[in-house]
Protein backbone atom coordinates (compact mmCIF):
# COMPACT_ATOMS: atom_id res chain seq x y z
CA UNK A 1 0.00 0.00 0.00
CA UNK A 2 1.39 3.69 -0.99
CA UNK A 3 0.16 6.73 0.85
CA UNK A 4 0.12 10.15 -0.68
CA UNK A 5 -0.67 13.79 -0.23
CA UNK A 6 -2.31 16.14 -2.15
CA UNK A 7 0.40 18.83 -3.67
CA UNK A 8 -2.31 21.29 -1.56
CA UNK A 9 -3.72 20.90 1.44
CA UNK A 10 -5.10 22.04 5.36
CA UNK A 11 -5.00 24.93 6.50
CA UNK A 12 -5.09 28.36 4.49
CA UNK A 13 -3.45 31.47 6.17
CA UNK A 14 -7.09 32.95 6.95
CA UNK A 15 -7.67 29.87 9.33
CA UNK A 16 -4.20 30.02 10.67
CA UNK A 17 -3.94 33.53 10.97
CA UNK A 18 -7.73 33.31 13.01
CA UNK A 19 -7.05 30.46 15.30
CA UNK A 20 -3.28 32.32 16.10
CA UNK A 21 -5.49 35.66 16.71
CA UNK A 22 -8.12 33.77 18.72
CA UNK A 23 -5.16 32.12 21.39
CA UNK A 24 -3.63 35.10 21.54
CA UNK A 25 -6.36 36.97 23.01
CA UNK A 26 -7.94 34.43 24.93
CA UNK A 27 -4.75 34.15 26.72
CA UNK A 28 -4.66 37.62 27.82
CA UNK A 29 -8.73 38.47 28.37
CA UNK A 30 -11.94 36.59 28.44
CA UNK A 31 -13.04 35.66 24.61
CA UNK A 32 -15.99 34.54 23.24
CA UNK A 33 -16.16 34.25 19.46
CA UNK A 34 -19.15 34.47 17.55
CA UNK A 35 -19.88 31.56 15.89
CA UNK A 36 -17.26 28.62 15.63
CA UNK A 37 -14.25 30.42 14.57
CA UNK A 38 -13.95 27.66 12.08
CA UNK A 39 -15.84 24.27 11.25
CA UNK A 40 -13.74 22.25 12.17
CA UNK A 41 -14.28 19.91 15.88
CA UNK A 42 -10.96 19.68 16.75
CA UNK A 43 -9.56 23.41 16.85
CA UNK A 44 -13.29 24.60 18.76
CA UNK A 45 -12.35 21.67 21.33
CA UNK A 46 -8.97 23.28 21.74
CA UNK A 47 -10.18 26.79 22.27
CA UNK A 48 -12.88 25.59 24.21
CA UNK A 49 -10.25 24.12 26.81
CA UNK A 50 -8.79 27.47 26.42
CA UNK A 51 -11.90 29.13 27.71
CA UNK A 52 -12.95 30.65 24.78
CA UNK A 53 -16.68 30.94 24.78
CA UNK A 54 -18.79 30.47 21.21
CA UNK A 55 -22.23 31.82 20.78
CA UNK A 56 -24.33 32.00 17.61
CA UNK A 57 -25.96 35.38 18.75
CA UNK A 58 -24.43 38.39 19.95
CA UNK A 59 -26.80 39.14 22.90
CA UNK A 60 -25.70 35.57 24.45
CA UNK A 61 -22.36 36.94 24.97
CA UNK A 62 -20.92 37.93 28.18
CA UNK A 63 -17.21 38.97 27.19
CA UNK A 64 -16.15 42.42 27.07
CA UNK A 65 -14.58 40.78 23.92
CA UNK A 66 -16.07 39.14 21.31
CA UNK A 67 -14.33 37.85 17.73
CA UNK A 68 -16.13 37.39 14.22
CA UNK A 69 -15.32 34.44 12.85
CA UNK A 70 -12.95 33.26 9.70
CA UNK A 71 -15.90 33.16 7.53
CA UNK A 72 -17.20 36.86 8.46
CA UNK A 73 -20.04 38.60 9.38
CA UNK A 74 -22.18 41.63 7.96
CA UNK A 75 -21.78 44.91 8.82
CA UNK A 76 -25.12 44.73 10.41
CA UNK A 77 -23.91 42.31 12.86
CA UNK A 78 -20.56 43.70 13.81
CA UNK A 79 -22.99 47.16 14.41
CA UNK A 80 -24.88 45.12 17.21
CA UNK A 81 -22.30 43.77 18.78
CA UNK A 82 -20.64 47.11 19.28
CA UNK A 83 -23.85 48.49 20.07
CA UNK A 84 -24.74 45.94 22.76
CA UNK A 85 -21.34 47.46 24.60
CA UNK A 86 -18.43 44.79 23.20
CA UNK A 87 -15.13 45.11 21.93
CA UNK A 88 -14.99 43.45 18.72
CA UNK A 89 -12.17 41.69 17.38
CA UNK A 90 -11.88 40.88 13.17
CA UNK A 91 -10.64 37.22 12.42
CA UNK A 92 -12.23 37.43 9.29
CA UNK A 93 -9.92 36.15 6.27
CA UNK A 94 -8.80 38.86 4.08
CA UNK A 95 -10.03 37.08 1.28
CA UNK A 96 -13.72 36.85 2.60
CA UNK A 97 -13.34 40.87 2.81
CA UNK A 98 -12.52 41.22 -0.62
CA UNK A 99 -15.91 38.87 -1.39
CA UNK A 100 -17.28 41.52 0.97
CA UNK A 101 -16.48 44.35 -1.04
CA UNK A 102 -16.99 42.87 -4.37
CA UNK A 103 -20.47 42.71 -3.61
CA UNK A 104 -20.89 46.01 -1.95
CA UNK A 105 -19.21 47.85 -5.50
CA UNK A 106 -21.40 45.91 -7.23
CA UNK A 107 -24.63 46.87 -5.73
CA UNK A 108 -23.47 50.27 -5.70
CA UNK A 109 -23.47 50.21 -9.12
CA UNK A 110 -26.81 49.07 -9.49
CA UNK A 111 -26.76 45.46 -9.72
CA UNK A 112 -29.13 43.14 -8.02
CA UNK A 113 -26.76 40.88 -5.72
CA UNK A 114 -26.35 37.35 -6.08
CA UNK A 115 -24.23 34.69 -4.22
CA UNK A 116 -22.74 31.55 -5.42
CA UNK A 117 -22.53 28.89 -2.37
CA UNK A 118 -24.92 27.50 0.17
CA UNK A 119 -27.66 29.03 1.88
CA UNK A 120 -27.50 29.42 5.69
CA UNK A 121 -24.03 28.94 5.90
CA UNK A 122 -22.10 31.97 8.25
CA UNK A 123 -20.09 33.27 5.27
CA UNK A 124 -22.91 33.75 2.92
CA UNK A 125 -25.05 35.34 5.90
CA UNK A 126 -22.12 37.70 6.40
CA UNK A 127 -22.37 38.19 2.70
CA UNK A 128 -25.98 39.05 2.08
CA UNK A 129 -27.26 40.18 5.88
CA UNK A 130 -27.10 43.84 4.74
CA UNK A 131 -28.86 43.93 1.89
CA UNK A 132 -32.73 44.55 1.23
CA UNK A 133 -32.83 41.98 -1.49
CA UNK A 134 -30.95 39.53 -2.53
CA UNK A 135 -30.79 36.00 -4.18
CA UNK A 136 -28.76 32.40 -3.24
CA UNK A 137 -28.16 30.28 -5.63
CA UNK A 138 -26.09 26.55 -5.32
CA UNK A 139 -27.80 24.53 -8.20
CA UNK A 140 -29.22 25.33 -11.47
CA UNK A 141 -32.65 24.86 -10.25
CA UNK A 142 -32.16 27.76 -7.72
CA UNK A 143 -31.01 29.93 -11.17
CA UNK A 144 -34.47 28.76 -12.93
CA UNK A 145 -36.27 30.54 -10.02
CA UNK A 146 -34.60 33.96 -10.21
CA UNK A 147 -36.76 36.38 -11.26
CA UNK A 148 -35.61 38.29 -14.23
CA UNK A 149 -33.54 41.70 -13.23
CA UNK A 150 -32.03 44.22 -15.78
CA UNK A 151 -28.62 44.08 -13.97
CA UNK A 152 -27.05 41.17 -11.62
CA UNK A 153 -24.08 41.28 -10.18
CA UNK A 154 -22.84 38.21 -9.27
CA UNK A 155 -19.97 36.86 -6.41
CA UNK A 156 -19.02 33.40 -4.67
CA UNK A 157 -18.66 32.16 -1.12
CA UNK A 158 -15.11 31.73 -1.05
CA UNK A 159 -14.71 28.11 -0.62
CA UNK A 160 -17.26 27.02 -3.55
CA UNK A 161 -15.54 24.84 -6.32
CA UNK A 162 -14.75 27.55 -9.43
CA UNK A 163 -16.37 25.15 -12.23
CA UNK A 164 -19.22 25.23 -10.79
CA UNK A 165 -19.64 28.75 -10.03
CA UNK A 166 -18.76 29.37 -13.78
CA UNK A 167 -21.23 26.99 -14.59
CA UNK A 168 -24.37 28.76 -12.92
CA UNK A 169 -22.90 32.36 -14.09
CA UNK A 170 -23.02 30.30 -17.71
CA UNK A 171 -26.40 29.31 -16.83
CA UNK A 172 -27.63 32.98 -15.71
CA UNK A 173 -26.98 34.42 -18.73
CA UNK A 174 -28.38 31.95 -20.98
CA UNK A 175 -31.70 32.10 -18.72
CA UNK A 176 -31.67 36.26 -19.00
CA UNK A 177 -30.04 37.26 -22.51
CA UNK A 178 -31.55 40.90 -22.07
CA UNK A 179 -30.03 40.90 -18.23
CA UNK A 180 -26.23 42.28 -17.94
CA UNK A 181 -24.70 39.79 -15.70
CA UNK A 182 -21.59 41.18 -14.41
CA UNK A 183 -19.34 38.47 -12.69
CA UNK A 184 -16.60 38.93 -9.84
CA UNK A 185 -14.64 35.64 -9.37
CA UNK A 186 -14.49 35.61 -5.50
CA UNK A 187 -13.38 31.94 -5.26
CA UNK A 188 -10.15 31.81 -3.18
CA UNK A 189 -6.55 30.97 -4.21
CA UNK A 190 -6.32 28.29 -1.80
CA UNK A 191 -9.83 26.73 -2.49
CA UNK A 192 -9.01 26.83 -6.20
CA UNK A 193 -5.64 25.14 -5.61
CA UNK A 194 -7.14 21.97 -3.25
CA UNK A 195 -9.83 21.75 -5.35
CA UNK A 196 -7.29 21.24 -8.80
CA UNK A 197 -4.67 19.45 -6.36
CA UNK A 198 -7.85 16.70 -5.12
CA UNK A 199 -8.81 16.09 -8.75
CA UNK A 200 -5.28 15.26 -9.34
CA UNK A 201 -4.75 13.13 -6.76
CA UNK A 202 -7.86 10.96 -6.96
CA UNK A 203 -7.24 10.60 -10.26
CA UNK A 204 -4.00 8.83 -9.51
CA UNK A 205 -5.41 7.05 -6.20
CA UNK A 206 -7.13 3.74 -5.40
CA UNK A 207 -8.77 5.23 -2.36
CA UNK A 208 -8.74 8.69 -1.23
CA UNK A 209 -8.97 10.18 2.55
CA UNK A 210 -10.43 13.41 3.00
CA UNK A 211 -9.75 14.91 6.38
CA UNK A 212 -12.03 17.76 7.77
CA UNK A 213 -14.95 18.72 10.10
CA UNK A 214 -18.84 17.21 9.68
CA UNK A 215 -19.57 20.87 9.30
CA UNK A 216 -16.93 22.53 6.72
CA UNK A 217 -18.40 23.33 3.74
CA UNK A 218 -14.92 23.06 1.59
CA UNK A 219 -13.91 19.62 3.17
CA UNK A 220 -17.23 18.23 1.81
CA UNK A 221 -16.64 19.90 -1.87
CA UNK A 222 -13.43 18.03 -1.97
CA UNK A 223 -15.31 14.83 -1.10
CA UNK A 224 -17.32 15.53 -4.14
CA UNK A 225 -14.93 16.38 -6.11
CA UNK A 226 -12.53 13.46 -5.36
CA UNK A 227 -15.90 11.04 -5.74
CA UNK A 228 -15.90 12.41 -9.44
CA UNK A 229 -12.58 10.58 -10.23
CA UNK A 230 -12.47 7.52 -7.53
CA UNK A 231 -14.92 5.14 -6.52
CA UNK A 232 -13.40 4.80 -2.82
CA UNK A 233 -13.46 8.03 -1.24
CA UNK A 234 -13.87 8.71 2.68
CA UNK A 235 -14.66 11.62 4.49
CA UNK A 236 -12.90 11.41 8.34
CA UNK A 237 -12.42 13.82 10.63
CA UNK A 238 -9.71 12.39 12.46
CA UNK A 239 -7.67 8.99 12.47
CA UNK A 240 -10.70 7.34 15.01
CA UNK A 241 -13.25 8.13 12.07
CA UNK A 242 -10.43 5.22 10.04
CA UNK A 243 -11.34 2.16 9.41
CA UNK A 244 -8.71 -0.62 8.11
CA UNK A 245 -11.62 -2.91 5.74
CA UNK A 246 -11.38 0.89 3.66
CA UNK A 247 -7.54 -0.49 2.42
CA UNK A 248 -5.96 -3.38 0.56
CA UNK A 249 -2.66 -4.38 -0.10
CA UNK A 250 -2.09 -3.07 -3.42
CA UNK A 251 -3.95 0.37 -2.98
CA UNK A 252 -2.75 3.60 -3.47
CA UNK A 253 -4.03 5.96 -0.97
CA UNK A 254 -4.50 9.66 -1.56
CA UNK A 255 -4.86 11.87 1.45
CA UNK A 256 -6.16 15.38 1.23
CA UNK A 257 -7.52 17.96 3.71
CA UNK A 258 -10.09 20.93 3.90
CA UNK A 259 -8.60 24.28 4.63
CA UNK A 260 -9.72 24.18 8.30
CA UNK A 261 -8.13 21.19 8.67
CA UNK A 262 -4.79 21.51 11.43
CA UNK A 263 -1.34 19.71 10.49
CA UNK A 264 -1.25 17.44 13.48
CA UNK A 265 -4.85 15.81 12.61
CA UNK A 266 -3.37 15.34 9.17
CA UNK A 267 -0.28 13.74 10.61
CA UNK A 268 -1.69 11.60 12.84
CA UNK A 269 -3.90 10.43 9.64
CA UNK A 270 -1.01 9.85 7.76
CA UNK A 271 0.64 8.24 10.56
CA UNK A 272 -1.90 5.44 10.91
CA UNK A 273 -2.20 4.56 7.38
CA UNK A 274 1.96 4.17 6.85
CA UNK A 275 1.62 1.74 9.92
CA UNK A 276 -1.22 0.03 8.33
CA UNK A 277 0.53 -0.39 5.06
CA UNK A 278 3.81 -1.74 6.83
CA UNK A 279 1.89 -4.35 8.78
CA UNK A 280 -0.26 -5.37 5.14
CA UNK A 281 3.21 -5.80 3.66
CA UNK A 282 4.12 -8.43 6.90
CA UNK A 283 1.08 -9.96 6.77
CA UNK A 284 1.16 -13.50 4.87
CA UNK A 285 -1.31 -13.72 1.84
CA UNK A 286 -3.68 -16.98 1.80
CA UNK A 287 -1.24 -19.05 0.03
CA UNK A 288 1.19 -18.88 2.44
CA UNK A 289 3.54 -16.06 0.77
CA UNK A 290 3.96 -12.58 1.95
CA UNK A 291 2.13 -9.42 0.68
CA UNK A 292 3.40 -7.30 -1.19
Amino acid sequence: MKIFRAQHLGMCFGVRDAIALALEQSAQQPLTILGDLVHNETVVARLRARGVRMVQHPGDAVTPTVMITAHGASDQAKAAASAAGHRVLEATCPLVHLAHRALAGLVAAGFHPVVIGKPGHVEVRGLTEDYAEFDVVLNEDDVTRLRERPRFGVVAQTTQPVARVRHLVSRLRQQFPRSEVRFMDTVCQPTKQRQHAAVTLARNSDVVVVIGGAASNNTRELVTTCRQYCARVHHVQTLANLCVEWFRPTDRVGITAGTSTPDTVIDDVEHWLCALARRLEKAPTSDGARGE
